[in-house]
């Protein structure tokens, strides 16, 4: 059983803390769970489709994801001012996509286990703002969370971000996002994924980083 993120994260927003790890390794955690189930789903459909309205694939989707996961936990290690880290994590372009799923929830862990051992003093570079270890996590969490949405929607498969991951996303990385709107549907205009009553859909976006 995953962690129930409504139990994790508060959606009125005053209960995540703006530096340290806080609650921000159970949230990943219960990310990476309802993810990995959904997308479990749908593993005999066909990934080399598009993924939502991306460029690439759905196999290649997950290829990002592992990119981006398991180069938040090397930021956060290496802690570099001004560059991306060296490290690039790939997929075996071979393998079944059950196993690929496997290899996400390894980068998922390696960014949690980071992020539970990061001090809260710890920056490092973003090109969306240096961050923290709280910020990192969000944005593993938007990235899991975001891409699993363009996956099952090329995939048919009816999904969309759990409200209280949103809900803490949202307050760490999108100050400037819109009230009056379910936490899941606003992470989804935020990230330019669909429209919402009287705002149109976002064609440029980029989250916050910066630890406030």
């Amino acid at each position: 059983m995953t962690a129930t993120p409504t139990a994790l994260a508060d959606p009125s927003h005053n209960q995540i803390p703006a530096t340290g790890a806080g609650p921000w390794p159970d949230l990943l955690s219960a990310a990476t769970g309802e993810c990995l189930d959904a997308l479990l789903t749908g593993t005999d459909q066909n990934w080399s489709s598009p993924a939502g309205d991306l460029e690439w694939t759905c196999r290649q989707t997950l290829d990002h994801l592992a990119l981006g996961l398991v180069g938040y936990a090397g930021l956060l290690i290496a802690r570099p001012t001004d560059r991306y880290i060296t490290l690039f994590a790939s997929l075996d372009p071979q393998a079944p996509v059950h196993t690929c799923l496997e290899g996400i929830r390894i980068a998922a862990s390696l960014l949690t286990s980071t992020v539970r051992d990061t001090t809260a003093e710890a920056r490092a570079w973003h090109p969306w703002g240096h961050s923290d270890a709280a910020g990192f996590a969000a944005m593993g969490v938007t990235e899991l969370a975001v891409h699993t949405y363009d996956i099952t929607r090329a995939l048919g498969l009816s999904w969309t971000p759990p409200e209280g991951l949103s809900a803490a996303v949202l307050t760490r990385l999108f100050p400037d996002a819109p009230s009056g709107h379910g936490p899941s549907d606003t992470l989804l205009w935020c990230t330019g994924r669909i429209r919402l009553p009287g705002l149109p859909r976002r064609e440029d976006w980029q989250w916050d980083g910066t630890v406030r």
